[in-house]
């Protein structure tokens, strides 16, 4: 199976409105930007995200957040997104926050097929 693809608008051309999101990187740091703006282009909405954090008001996840394209957003931290807070304190976002260490194990197991695991937090 050849998995590249001519563009990142033709990488994300298949994710539909609904669909869950893993997002790598730390904040603004080591994401996928360029996925991220062709997501903006395509037009899905009501997505759910599971990283880090959120980004910033005008980078990363949070352009995403700022367009209204996101439903819920589960991440370690919240960072100094502006916009997610009001977001979330205005019930327009559902937020999990997860202890870090927790969610890169759900992420993990749930990759593996593992459905359920334990940590003392």
């Amino acid at each position: 199976m050849d998995k590249v693809v001519a563009s990142a608008a033709e990488a994300v051309a298949d994710i539909p409105s609904g669909a869950s999101l893993a997002v790598g990187g730390f904040g603004i740091c080591g994401i996928p930007s360029v996925l991220i703006d062709a997501l903006l282009e395509q037009g899905a909405d009501e997505l759910e995200a599971v990283s880090n954090n959120c980004g910033l008001d005008d980078a990363g996840l949070g352009k995403l957040l700022s367009a209204g394209r996101l439903r819920r957003m589960v991440a370690s931290y919240v960072g100094e997104n502006k916009e997610f807070a009001r977001q979330y304190l205005h019930g327009e976002l559902e937020v999990e926050l997860t202890p870090q260490g927790t969610l890169a194990e759900r992420m993990r197991a749930g990759g593996t097929g593992i459905p359920a695991f334990f940590t003392a937090t």
